[in-house]
């Protein structure tokens, strides 16, 4: 069995005390054998201690944050000499995409990253720097009712890049026959409560390809859970320390018995991160529970804490 905790997006390097913003969520982390996050931006040694000290075993780099490739193959180096595993990014394709593996207790768990936002210049190439990409295309469809009632907003539709969508389900299912867990970030989503088409698309195709869990984040909200074929889809895990509210910690349980619950955490007014509790908590993951029920995925909440069944 292996205990996995998650986080959405931290960026705490221009903080005065980047340490202080997590730690406050050490009680929760510090029992997990694994614990990731996604990290925006440069990466200095005050970030990197900050989350060492926080107990963050591997994160993504793949995302949206405007610095230049350069930069980021120097924030790589700042976690390599701090031992946090990385994915996401690199200093070409190959190694953008390939998987950061950490083993606990025997087993060997892979973790892959993907961004659909991008800034301009940071997507990696065959001989230069950048980052995984896994965009969509967008068209606008009228609406039915159009001819009936002009000026009805268009039917945003989204899809991936089919050439991008075949190299994310090849780096999974090279992933998952080499190792015992695959575990996919996504940098997606518009802020809201509904995941676009394209994520569902590819969340559900890295399922298919043999990913135990897709974590989603970027959009700076809370995004529904489905659970799809037994293994857990979570859109949006919010923030976890960054300069927007609510987020949520998502612990998992690989092995014979799967378990997936989820804690909201928020930002205070000292520019922390805390897990909230009691009716705050319900109220948050009560939401989560709703729009997770139009995805067809059952979420239980009692007690500030949200379970959601998978592995069947």
């Amino acid at each position: 069995m292996i205990t996995l905790v998650l986080g959405g997006d931290v960026t705490v390097h221009a903080r005065t005390t980047p340490a202080a913003a997590l730690g406050r969520l050490n009680p929760l982390l510090e029992g997990a054998d694994l614990r990731f996050v996604n990290v925006e931006g440069p990466v200095d040694a005050v970030t990197a201690e900050a989350l060492k000290s926080t107990g963050i075993d591997v994160v993504s780099v793949a995302n949206d944050a405007p610095h230049p490739p350069a930069a980021a193959l120097a924030s790589l180096g700042v976690l390599d000499q701090a031992g946090i595993a990385h994915c996401g990014a690199g200093a070409n394709l190959d190694s953008a995409h390939a998987p950061a593996v950490l083993e606990r207790s025997g087993e060997k768990v892979a973790f892959l990253a993907y961004t659909a936002l991008r800034s301009p210049g940071q997507v990696a190439q065959p001989g230069s720097p950048g980052v995984a990409q896994a965009f969509a295309t967008t068209a606008y469809q009228p609406d039915p009712r159009v001819a009936e009632i002009p000026g009805r907003p268009p039917v945003v539709r989204t899809a991936p890049v089919p050439e991008h969508l075949e190299r994310l389900v090849a780096d999974v299912r090279k992933a998952n026959a080499a190792h015992d867990h695959v575990v996919v970030s996504m940098h997606w989503g518009l802020p809201g409560p509904e995941p676009a088409e394209y994520q569902v698309a590819y969340g559900r195709a890295a399922i298919d390809a043999g990913a135990d869990l897709v974590a989603g984040h970027g959009s700076h909200t809370i995004q529904a859970v489905e659970v799809y074929r037994g293994r857990p889809i979570l859109y949006g895990l919010g923030n976890l320390a960054a300069d927007w509210p609510d987020g949520l910690l998502a612990g998992c349980m690989f092995g014979a018995e799967p378990r997936l619950e989820l804690i909201p955490v928020r930002r205070t007014a000292d520019n922390a991160c805390e897990p909230l509790a009691g009716d705050e908590a319900d109220k948050v993951l009560r939401y989560v529970a709703e729009v997770s029920a139009l995805r067809s995925t059952k979420v239980t909440v009692q007690g500030g804490i949200a379970s959601v069944p998978v592995g069947a």
